[in-house]
């Protein structure tokens, strides 16, 4: 192990060069890295945390008990707290435990819940003792009430309580009232890692203790390996069941052993499959997860439960890498009684001492014996061939425990240990972690970095090719240059023209804000000046001009008076509009010129011809044409406003009432008087005729002429300015054959600039990948190694790019014989 890791030194850093190389290039930062990052971790790290998860009373500790084959963890129907224990490896001479233990507070939390769920009135005071006795003699009720502290999930809430209690009042100069203490078990005068468990394992201790951490000498501890022993999924607090929850998920956990309890219920609990969906959801742990069917004794007694447990398996696990079905009770209690003898009546002195012991004088039966002769009488595990068993009903349990294993002693052990399914379980864990562990972190890693590795290569060289293949001499960079002049001038006149057509189709489509904004303005500019003639307009003036043009007459019709305010009228909007349509196109067009001047295409025009092709003067060229065009389209529209309007007339309307009205109020007298008295209803009477009109054209009508003119002006224009793009080639090739010296020396220096950082950043990339492949060879991981970039590769490419551009020459030089 010490040469693998030997191999695998500065993993860490060659790993962040392949992530800093792949940040480095624009086209792949939106690459995902996390998973990579995540892995990475995993395999640095000089902890694996295993993580036992399940639900209250699954047997997750005795589970562990029974891997290491030493009593450390507590383990006892119905009690269950918040305390989380780690167990780390330490060297045999430096065994310890490090205990923490809750607050006050938290204590108080635990307790007053407890006594919700009880339904007890009294309020959880710790601090008065004849409260805490009025608590435990109620509880000490409900668990006799229910038959037994294990019979009944409210039995089982009792015993929680009074184990809570007692180990407060035990501990109570160990807590503090809102910290969490820790202490050395030198603190507390324990001498070794026995005596520390011991009393870390007593339930009223067990129950004030937040976190227990063991430094335990056990091989499967050894590289690392911590095993994290956490409190039910469903546990009674709400609070411990989501400290389970919050490690699973947390990035610090490896892997998962999922201890279940199927075997005993019969079907998986709302919170096991919750349990199962957030662990897939955890990318840390990926499928480094043991299902475990502990307390699979239960099946051998109910058919039943065992075909429902088989079709469960069969149904949701079929899949799944490592199910495993187990007994932690007997396989952990098998490992201990290995170790004893007749004479300590096989563990009922020693292992079982305390649990026996009744205050009646009157042995107590451990639930091991209980289950042991269950097993040696019922299970149909054991050959009769090979053990002749006899379970005695006059005897006690415990009588029959002593004389069954006197008579058939160390293989009926070996057989119900085997039987248990802890050494399968303990076999394949080991297995795991000293064998298949650090290939299959490492394999992860080469897994995630490979398609980042892929798209690095892919990009590097693509990206060599093109600067490799670019001309070294200058006369090469030159003639390069002016092979591509032809082809450039196409592009750069089809780009103007699409940029002309563009703009048309905003204005078309009525995209342009800019434009939008103008024409509203031409709109209220005529709106507005209609108002003001209306409003200035003088039917004496209008009176005079009429007699003026007939000098044999003394006085006028009134028909005169509106002939001569029609003409007046639609002259003065006649000129508005015209005014308006210059500052229309004037804005346009040098909005236009702006952004032509900004564009790509003209600075590469000055680039190649040292002008701008002629645009610059096109465009003025047009804009004149486009307001001639609006101007005699303006004064077509105007002309047209001397008509009265087609219904103006009609029988029926308002306006021919007013037509009416009017007539006989200027027929009073023959002088001027009597038309100037009527110059309101005159005003009315244009306003009726002239707003429709007005209306019409600038919400109307003219927007469609403005529309078809632009089109026609400017699409001609761009078609005739893309012809005089491609005329301009002679004086291209000429002047840029004078700057083209400059120009090549600094892209052939520019050029082998950039070919030489993409050549150091390839060979970051293959020392980068070279160590990870070595540390992946060493884990014998030949079929995931990462890709590297070799001079051959970039033979491959160039022979097909040197295809591909001896085709695209060849067109350049049809298009310039073409020209």
């Amino acid at each position: 192990m010490s040469k693998v890791l030997n191999q695998c030194e500065n993993l860490k850093e060659q790993v962040e060069t392949i992530l800093q190389l792949v940040h480095q290039e624009p086209s792949l930062r939106s690459q995902d890295i996390t998973s990579v990052q995540t892995c990475l971790e995993k395999v640095i790290s000089p902890r694996f945390e295993i993580v036992f998860a399940g639900a209250f009373s699954a047997g997750k500790s005795m589970l562990i008990n029974a891997l290491l084959e030493r009593e450390l963890l507590y383990s006892a129907e119905g009690h269950a707290t918040g305390t989380e224990c780690r167990i780390e490896y330490a060297e045999l001479d430096n065994e310890r435990v490090v205990l923490t233990f809750l607050s006050e507070v938290e204590i108080r939390e635990q307790a007053s819940f407890l006594c919700q769920q009880l339904a007890f009135n009294t309020t959880a005071n710790l601090n008065h003792p004849e409260v805490i006795n009025l608590l435990r003699q109620g509880c000490s009720v409900i668990i006799q009430q229910e038959g037994g502290e294990s019979r009944s999930e409210r039995a089982k809430q009792a015993k929680a309580l009074i184990l809570l209690l007692d180990g407060y009042e035990a501990n109570h100069q160990h807590i503090h009232t809102t910290n969490n203490a820790t202490y050395s078990m030198e603190q507390f005068n324990f001498s070794n890692l026995k005596e520390a468990a011991g009393y870390a394992r007593r339930g009223s201790n067990s129950a004030v203790l937040k976190r227990i951490e063991y430094y335990c000498n056990h091989q499967l501890l050894q590289d690392g390996n911590i095993i994290i022993d956490t409190p039910g999924i469903d546990a009674p607090v709400e609070r411990d069941a989501q400290l389970t929850y919050a490690k699973i998920q947390h990035p610090d956990t490896s892997a998962v052993v999922c201890v279940l309890k199927p075997a005993a219920a019969g079907d998986m609990t709302t919170e096991e499959t919750e349990l199962l969906e957030t662990m897939r959801n955890n990318s840390g742990i990926r499928d480094r997860i043991f299902y475990t069917f502990n307390r699979i004794d239960e099946t051998w007694y109910n058919h039943q439960l065992r075909q429902r447990l088989d079709n469960l398996i069969n149904d949701q696990f079929r899949d799944a890498r490592r199910v495993y079905k187990t007994s932690g009770l007997l396989g952990f209690y098998g490992s201990q009684i290995k170790q004893t003898s007749s004479l300590d009546r096989f563990g009922l002195d020693s292992i079982f001492a305390e649990s026996v012991k009744n205050a009646h004088g009157q042995e107590e039966t451990p639930q091991f014996i209980n289950e042991f002769n269950r097993y040696c009488a019922s299970s149909g595990k054991l050959s009769s061939s090979q053990f002749r068993i006899s379970v005695n009903s006059f005897e006690t349990p415990n009588e029959n425990y002593v004389r069954i294993l006197t008579e058939q002693g160390t293989p009926l052990i070996n057989q119900l240990i085997q039987d248990s399914g802890i050494e399968e379980f303990r076999t394949a864990i080991t297995k795991y972690l000293f064998e298949e562990k650090r290939p299959q972190l490492f394999q992860n890693l080469a897994d995630e970095l490979e398609d980042i590795c892929i798209k690095l290569k892919k990009h590097y060289q693509s990206e060599y090719i093109n600067l490799d293949s670019q001309p070294r001499e200058i006369e090469g960079m030159k003639a390069q240059e002016l092979q591509r002049l032809n082809q450039q001038l196409q592009q750069l006149a089809k780009d103007f023209s699409q940029h002309i057509t563009e703009e048309v189709n905003q204005i078309i489509n009525n995209s342009s804000a800019t434009f939008e904004t103008d024409f509203r303005q031409l709109q209220s500019r005529m709106i507005r000046r209609l108002d003001e003639l209306l409003d200035t307009f003088s039917v004496a003036d209008a009176y005079q001009r009429s007699t003026r043009n007939h000098p044999r007459n003394s006085t006028a019709p009134f028909l005169a008076i509106l002939v001569e305010a029609l003409y007046y009228l639609a002259n003065q909007l006649e000129d508005i509009l015209i005014t308006s349509c210059q500052q229309l196109v004037d804005n346009l067009f040098q909005q236009l010129m702006d952004k032509i001047r900004k564009s790509e295409y003209y600075r590469q025009l000055y680039r190649l011809v040292g002008n701008d092709g002629g645009i610059e003067q096109q465009v003025k060229a047009a804009a004149k044409r486009v307001s001639m065009v609006l101007e005699s389209a303006a004064c077509v529209e105007c002309d047209r406003f001397v008509r009265e309007s087609p219904r103006f007339y009609d029988e029926g309307t308002f306006s021919i009432y007013q037509f009416r009205q009017t007539l006989l109020q200027t027929s009073q007298s023959y002088d001027a008087q009597s038309m100037v008295e009527a110059e309101p209803a005159i005003r009315q009477l244009l306003k009726l005729d002239f707003e429709p009109k007005v209306s019409q054209t600038v919400c109307k009508s003219f927007r469609q002429t403005i529309n078809a003119i632009l089109k026609r002006q400017l699409l001609t224009m761009a078609e005739e300015q893309q012809e005089n793009v491609l005329q301009q080639y002679s004086q291209a090739r000429a002047y840029l054959e004078q700057t083209l010296q400059q120009e090549a020396e600094n892209k052939i220096i520019n050029n082998q600039r950039l070919l030489t950082g993409v050549q150091q950043k390839i060979d970051s990339y293959n020392t980068a990948v070279h160590h990870v492949n070595n540390c992946l060879q060493s884990m014998q991981l030949y079929d995931h190694l990462l890709p590297v970039i070799n001079q051959e590769d970039f033979q491959t490419l160039d022979n097909h790019s040197a295809v591909v551009k001896d085709l695209e020459i060849s067109d350049i030089l049809v298009d310039d014989r073409n020209l």
